[in-house]
């Protein structure tokens, strides 16, 4: 049985490419060799990673999925043993929602005895709202026996509004049984931690590339080495990945 890893968000910019390059990191770290499948139509972020060989596949005509395109990846799916990475767009999050319901992929994922796991970001600032109801779209619409990992990116400010953060909000506690984790990325110093990983993501480098990299100093790198070593735990903890 597979994972099926796919990072699902309506807004952009949230950092879903990040989040699926460090997915496969991880479990490239553990001996894995992920299947990691880019599907933004738009930006392709997740293709850069040369490290990762992520294989490019636009399942998006226009505003529309491509049902051809779309079954050439369910194959892809169907005939893995190895997990799965796909990284999707915000501007297919509506028609790909929508169409992973109304083919039933997550009942047709479980027949060919593969698990979905709905990795969505919440972000702070003036986004919160935006990621919040996106989540909520998900886990209400999406039915058993998909999960769902949220993570919590503070990059644009604390995840919370007038006091109440993510695990207060309605939104969670309506769903909480549909969440198998929930995932805080760690609030960087701008200056230095957050610079070095911001430099790192831009460059499409993985984070053994940038830790082999003699360009960079020797304090960059072992910056980027403490944030592996904390994200990974977190993936440790969270026990789905």
């Amino acid at each position: 049985m597979a994972k099926i890893h796919m990072l699902l968000q309506g807004k952009g910019g949230v950092g879903k490419s990040m989040i699926a390059a460090i997915i496969a990191q991880y479990q490239i770290s553990r001996g894995d060799t992920p299947l990691c499948i880019d599907s933004d139509p738009v930006n392709h972020s997740f293709e850069g990673y040369t490290g990762l060989n992520v294989q490019r596949l636009n399942i998006i005509d226009g505003d529309e999925i491509n049902s051809r395109k779309f079954d050439d990846l369910v194959e892809l799916l169907a005939m893995t043993r190895d997990d799965v990475v796909i990284d999707n767009g915000s501007s297919s999050f509506v028609p790909l929602s929508n169409y992973l319901i109304s083919n039933q992929v997550p009942e047709l994922l479980q027949m060919l005895q593969h698990e979905l796991i709905i990795h969505t970001v919440v972000t702070g600032g003036q986004a919160f709202f935006d990621t919040l109801n996106g989540f909520k779209m998900l886990a209400q619409q999406l039915p058993a026996p998909t999960k769902f990992v949220v993570w919590l990116n503070p990059y644009w400010g604390p995840i919370e509004y007038d006091g109440i953060g993510f695990e207060q909000t309605k939104a969670y506690t309506e769903q909480k049984q549909r969440v198998a984790a929930i995932i805080q990325i760690p609030d960087l110093k701008k200056e230095t931690f957050g610079r070095d990983l911001s430099d790192m993501l831009q460059a499409h480098q993985t984070f053994d590339e940038a830790l082999a990299d003699s360009g960079l100093h020797i304090m960059t790198r072992q910056r980027l080495k403490l944030i592996r070593t904390n994200l990974f735990q977190l993936l440790d903890i969270a026990a789905v990945v």
